[in-house]
């Protein structure tokens, strides 16, 4: 009897941790369409000009090879600068190096948001493996860039950090919660501080924003599943709630100090290399 009660607890814990992992990828999903507007204008502004860079190159070689066409065909050397002069060739020359270096840039923006997209929306298995969370602080600012850049300026004050043993993809939906939330605390045009440091076996992560901040009265609440002050459509409010037992899953601890009209601080701090567990994931 023992062993089947056992069995039933074991098969209880697999089917809640089933159901916690479906739930963080529901909440990463929902941020993620959230989101997608914004990630859509970040690609469509490069896309824009790289299309309009391509009708101008279009022209410019019509331009250039009526020049090389005329080779064959001119009387004189005189019909060749002319038909150069005509054209522009001096202009041209120069601005085919504008157009390729600015359509080279904007494929490579492209390029990594939507490999940044499907780094953050990737499903990886629940092993603790070795990161740079540096990295993945980078992979979370090229996916939330859009709903960042209107309202803050984001400011890396990063310290020399270990890679750390940890779910990447899953801290990262916790950094960007916390950059999400801080761009909506924010009215006008603000600024958000991400700090790191190492403080011997651990690892400091600060998110800190001069938004509205926090009411006292909720500052106990902001942790509570379903729990938010967003209006309709905004939050599902689990973000902070999945953010704290992320922390927790990976030994870590999750704190906020806020004051109203000067900003909040969330602090996040990990271990550098998890525990020794028998049970660990």
């Amino acid at each position: 009897m023992p062993h089947t009660d056992m069995s039933e607890r074991e098969q209880l814990s697999a089917r809640l941790e089933q159901a916690n992992r479906q739930l963080l990828q529901s909440e990463k999903m929902a941020a993620i369409g959230q989101l997608a507007a914004g990630v859509a204008h970040e690609i469509n502004n490069p896309v824009g000009y790289v299309y309009s860079n391509l009708q101008s190159l279009e022209t410019y070689l019509g331009d250039l090879f009526r020049l090389t066409d005329a080779i064959d065909s001119a009387d004189s050397v005189a019909d060749l600068q002319s038909i150069k002069r005509n054209i522009d060739y001096d202009f041209i020359r120069t601005d085919l190096g504008d157009l390729l270096a600015e359509s080279r840039e904007g494929i490579e923006r492209v390029r990594k948001i939507i490999a940044a997209m499907k780094d953050f929306s990737y499903v990886e298995d629940e092993a603790f493996k070795l990161a740079n969370l540096h990295q993945g602080i980078e992979t979370t600012l090229n996916v939330v860039n859009n709903e960042l850049k209107y309202k803050a300026e984001v400011v890396r004050d990063f310290g020399d950090l270990p890679d750390i043993e940890c779910i990447l993809s899953q801290l990262n939906q916790v950094v960007m919660n916390l950059l999400v939330n801080a761009a909506h605390a924010i009215e006008g045009f603000g600024r958000i501080t991400i700090r790191t440091r190492q403080d011997n076996d651990q690892v400091i992560l600060e998110v800190e924003d001069n938004g509205k901040g926090i009411a006292e009265e909720h500052l106990t609440r902001i942790f509570e599943p379903f729990f938010t002050t967003k209006p309709v459509g905004k939050g599902t409010g689990l973000g902070l709630s999945l953010s704290f037992n992320i922390i927790e899953k990976h030994n870590g601890r999750m704190d906020v100090h806020s004051t109203p009209g000067q900003g909040t601080c969330f602090r996040i701090s990990l271990p550098v290399r998890q525990p020794a567990t028998e049970d660990k994931p």
